[in-house]
């Protein structure tokens, strides 16, 4: 158990990463989800061979979830877009309002009941993004576009929990990335002469880009989804959703490392500049944080029913 415990932190230690290699790359948002998506369902894609699980479904079906990975699109490319526009640790802190976003959803589009204690961490999230965004100011637009990401991230959690109910992981996250694929494939001709102030597509890659762009694609997304399923058949869902809050957390932690790193000369990293914060943004994070953590431990102590793990498409 130890050991599995471990590979869930690791996991999780890999989607917080992705913010770093969305600042370390140099392609754009766009460009880059369409990059992650295309590798990321070509890998799915030989695991549903080598797993022999079957990819055949109704076109309906099918129709259905290329929909929904249409928002896995968009939550990627406002996320990446976020990180560009502030720094890993605001994007992060953004993105962390999540929970919120949930709470606010779930009873609107599944027709539960509201839950008081949600009401009340949401209250305590809002209070720290007021302070994360009074302490970066110069920085609110990236927060702004890392918060619309979590709501999209939200959307596309609460309507896959009716999905995965029908259909298993793999096969689902392949037709969703899939989805996601196509429908920026779709954007493209929009996009390149709305959005790029008439430079076009900018699909190559420079530098270490192939090599960045491997890791999210075979090693934050592919590996970690596939081991995170994994890993869900012997540890409780509870722990799972619990584990999986520590995302900001690591994400935060690591992009700080890097940029001490950066300051004492022993890593070329001028992308992290902007990651020292002031004391305000520290505590709205950590009031943003806390409500994340302490969510499902006080959804057990009021003997609220825990959900079942849903599986999710990493950010």
């Amino acid at each position: 158990m130890l050991k599995d415990y471990l590979k869930l932190h690791f996991i999780v230690l890999l989607w917080g990463f992705t913010a770093i290699l969305g600042k370390l790359l140099t392609v754009p948002p766009v460009e880059l989800v369409f990059w992650r998506t295309l590798l990321a369902s070509a890998g799915l894609g030989l695991l549903l061979v080598g797993r022999r699980v079957t990819w055949r479904i109704p076109p309906g079906q099918v129709l259905r979830l290329l929909a929904v990975g249409s928002l896995v699109a968009a939550h990627w490319i406002t996320f990446f877009l976020a990180a560009r526009l502030s720094s890993v640790s605001v994007c992060l802190a953004g993105l962390a309002t999540l929970a919120l976003w949930t709470s606010l959803l779930e009873p609107l589009l599944l027709w539960r009941r509201v839950r008081g204690y949600e009401v009340g961490l949401g209250l305590i999230t809002m209070v720290g993004l007021y302070l994360v965004s009074q302490a970066e100011l110069d920085q609110l637009l990236g927060l702004g576009v890392a918060v619309v990401s979590a709501g999209l991230s939200a959307l596309f959690s609460v309507l896959n929990a009716k999905l995965v109910k029908a259909h298993p992981p793999l096969r689902l996250t392949f037709y969703e990335m899939l989805g996601a694929c196509v429908s920026i494939a779709i954007f493209f001709p929009v996009y390149s002469h709305f959005f790029t102030q008439g430079q076009g597509l900018q699909l190559a890659w420079h530098g270490y880009d192939w090599l960045w762009l491997a890791i999210l694609a075979g090693v934050c997304t592919v590996y970690a989804f596939s081991a995170s399923v994994e890993l869900m058949k012997r540890i409780s869902a509870f722990a799972v959703n619990l584990t999986t809050n520590l995302e900001p957390v690591y994400g935060i932690a690591m992009a700080v490392a890097i940029y001490w790193l950066h300051t004492k000369g022993l890593l070329h990293a001028p992308q992290f500049n902007q990651e020292r914060m002031s004391t305000g943004f520290y505590l709205g994070t950590l009031l943003i944080l806390f409500s994340v953590l302490i969510h499902p431990l006080v959804a057990r102590l009021v003997k609220d029913k825990e959900p079942e793990h849903v599986p999710v498409i990493p950010v």
